[in-house]
């Protein structure tokens, strides 16, 4: 990670940093694979990634917001789709990096009103973080997430999950025996950790 795509949001860099590697190692044939988020493909998946990253940039700083809706992605892939998710993380990060931790409540792109710094730099690193798990498992990586990232995602998911449940998560599905921190976050969001194409 080079220092301009670093904040003091350490569950963002690494959200960041996942969905960059993930993105960065997609086999050239694999974008129209489908993916865990029904309906769509890995370069639909990315797409919205992207444009989740810039909007929760905009929010911040006004500007720069997605050309493209991220909840309708095109799929067509009309640059280096890695180019794209470097130039959405790193807005984000920036982003962020104007953020105090113990400053008051931000606005975020959810519909949730104002969220704490942390709870909102957590939901940014959690899109990145889940979407670059969807990608991966879609394209037969190793899943990019770590049990302590997804520790400190599911903390901060609960404060903001159960309000986007009819539109931007799945019910939850149920506990597994031996499950640990990436099986409990996945099946929290309605994922199942066993997906496959």
């Amino acid at each position: 990670m080079t220092e301009q795509n670093a904040t003091s949001w350490a569950v963002l860099d690494q959200a960041h940093r996942a969905l960059r590697d993930v993105a960065a190692s997609v086999p050239p044939d694999a974008w129209d694979r489908p993916t865990p988020c029904a309906q769509w493909t890995v370069a639909q998946v990315l797409q919205h990634a992207a444009g989740d990253q810039q909007g929760y940039a905009a929010t911040i700083t006004g500007e720069g917001w997605p050309t493209e809706n991220p909840f309708e992605p095109s799929g067509h892939l009309t640059g280096d789709p890695v180019a794209l998710v470097e130039s959405a993380t790193r807005s984000a990060a920036l982003a962020w990096s104007t953020v105090p931790a113990d400053g008051p409540d931000v606005t975020t792109p959810l519909p949730v009103g104002p969220l704490a710094p942390w709870v909102g730099a957590a939901a940014c690193a959690l899109d990145a973080a889940v979407h670059a798990w969807d990608i991966a498992v879609a394209t037969g990586q190793p899943s990019p997430l770590t049990p302590e990232l997804a520790a400190a995602l599911h903390e901060a998911a609960v404060q903001f999950v159960e309000p986007l449940r009819a539109f931007a998560y799945a019910p939850v599905l149920p506990a597994e025996e031996g499950d640990g921190p990436v099986e409990v976050l996945l099946r929290y969001l309605g994922r199942s950790p066993a997906w496959t194409p």
